[in-house]
């Protein structure tokens, strides 16, 4: 047996990789956008026996801007945002403008039947109702127990 010399730091530097993936996975980081960081939609998925149903919130992008594209085992959300703010307040107009493009990929639990997938785009909320596989819902799996 191999005698090992147990280093603290390089531990340390271990776990230290390891977080920041994981915050690279949760918050991407682009050189496009202004300050750093790109726009990630927020998404709020439901699972039932038939269907899956998929909200996402996009904010103050049109629905010609809007790209989504579903295969059997994801959906992909992209667009690019246009967006410009003007406020005039005691004879000094401001005006922010927020521009860059994004795009979401969210992994399906189950496979879909994506040809039958229904959308609907209103007030910035994005609601994808994504019908199961017909082999998906009458799928049953046995448990072995022991």
């Amino acid at each position: 047996m191999a005698l090992v010399r147990w280093e603290p730091f390089r531990e340390i530097d271990a776990i230290q990789r390891q977080m920041n993936r994981l915050f690279d996975e949760l918050l991407p980081i682009t050189r496009e956008a202004p300050d750093g960081i790109a726009f990630v939609p927020p998404a709020e998925m439901e699972e039932t026996a038939d269907a899956i149903h998929l909200k996402l919130e996009i904010p103050g992008i049109d629905a010609k801007d809007l790209n989504v594209e579903v295969s059997a085992e994801a959906v992909s959300i992209s667009g690019e945002r246009k967006s410009e703010t003007k406020t005039e307040e005691k004879g000094v107009t401001r005006t922010e403008f927020r521009y860059g493009k994004f795009q979401r990929v969210i992994p399906l639990s189950t496979r879909i039947q994506n040809d039958k997938v229904q959308a609907e785009y209103k007030d910035g909320i994005l609601k994808l109702t994504l019908p199961k596989a017909e082999e998906e819902k009458s799928k049953v799996v046995k448990v072995n127990l022991g």
